[in-house]
């Protein structure tokens, strides 16, 4: 096998879904380019890591990879009749009139060399294609779901479409979405590469987000009440007396939803800045300096 997903993640062959998700998790977030930028070879290993995950989170593409290894995806092919024991280049070569079976020889070069020949298997159906499209999405359409249209060019045969696709909640960048469209031959697959542009309020980790609020310094030590802005709405943060700076805070449900499962949403955490008055006036400057002279004082 050239390439072990199982190694990717981490995991061993036994692992359950849950191992298998919570070290794509755990890895997301090491590799996520928002964590690496211009990392070219953490970008590189995000989308290793992704590919694995999209094949041994789903239960039939994982029991062909463990069946075919990295050719699970040409399992239809190699085995039309699921008999794996004839192998991977058994054919009915004793019948049609080329002598060769009902596919012929051309046809079987077509499947490994990229369409030539009929295009049909040993079944007569049709191959499948695979259609891969690059599209970018701002934070918020990564949350609430988006559309997109797009222009197919149809390669050599020339020409193009322009196909309307749904993108669902939860996309992250690289991920590598299946998606329906009106428009596709039958056949066809449309899978969307999507990437998801910066957003200068939030950090983006997996399904959580992180991001920061100043807080005045009275309301720091003497607690009090700070308004948070997330990505759906504006939501009052109690401070507790004595907040130190950079103590976070969870917004459980606050955060971005799991794709596949909008419904389950990731938690916001909420650092907090201490700001300092500026400038002070006389009487704040004479209190803080009887601050000063009382904690003097205790630490004798």
């Amino acid at each position: 096998m050239d390439k072990d997903y199982y190694a990717v993640l981490g995991t061993g062959r036994e692992a359950s879904a849950k191992e298998i998700r919570q070290a794509y998790r755990r890895l997301a977030r090491q590799y996520h380019p928002d964590v690496n930028p211009g990392d070219k070879a953490a970008e590189a290993k995000f989308k290793e890591i992704n590919e694995a995950h999209e094949v041994l989170s789903d239960p039939e593409k994982r029991k062909k990879y463990d069946q075919f290894g990295e050719n699970w995806r040409h399992a239809g092919q190699f085995y039309p009749g699921g008999a794996a024991a004839q192998g991977p280049f058994a054919r009915n070569f004793g019948s049609g009139p080329s002598g060769r079976g009902g596919t012929g020889f051309e046809d079987l070069l077509g499947e490994f060399l990229g369409g030539r020949g009929s295009g049909r298997t040993a079944t007569g159906s049709r191959r499948r294609v695979q259609l891969e499209q690059e599209v970018e999405v701002s934070l918020e359409e990564a949350l609430r779901g988006t559309t997109r249209v797009l222009q197919i060019v149809d390669g050599p045969r020339g020409g193009s479409r322009r196909l309307e696709v749904k993108i669902p909640p939860g996309v992250d960048s690289g991920s590598r979405v299946r998606v329906r469209a009106d428009g596709t031959s039958p056949g066809e697959e449309l899978y969307l590469v999507v990437s998801v542009t910066p957003d200068d309020r939030f950090e983006r980790r997996g399904d959580d987000l992180y991001a920061a609020v100043e807080v005045p310094l009275v309301d720091a030590v003497l607690g009090g009440e700070v308004e948070v802005s997330t990505l759906t709405e504006k939501v009052a943060l109690k401070i507790p007396p004595e907040t130190q700076n950079g103590r976070s805070f969870r917004l459980s449900g606050k955060g971005m939803p799991r794709l596949g499962s909008p419904e389950t949403r990731g938690s916001l955490y909420v650092k907090i800045q201490v700001r300092i008055p500026s400038p002070l006036t006389g009487r704040e400057r004479e209190l803080f300096q009887e601050l000063k002279t009382l904690q003097g004082q205790r630490k004798e």
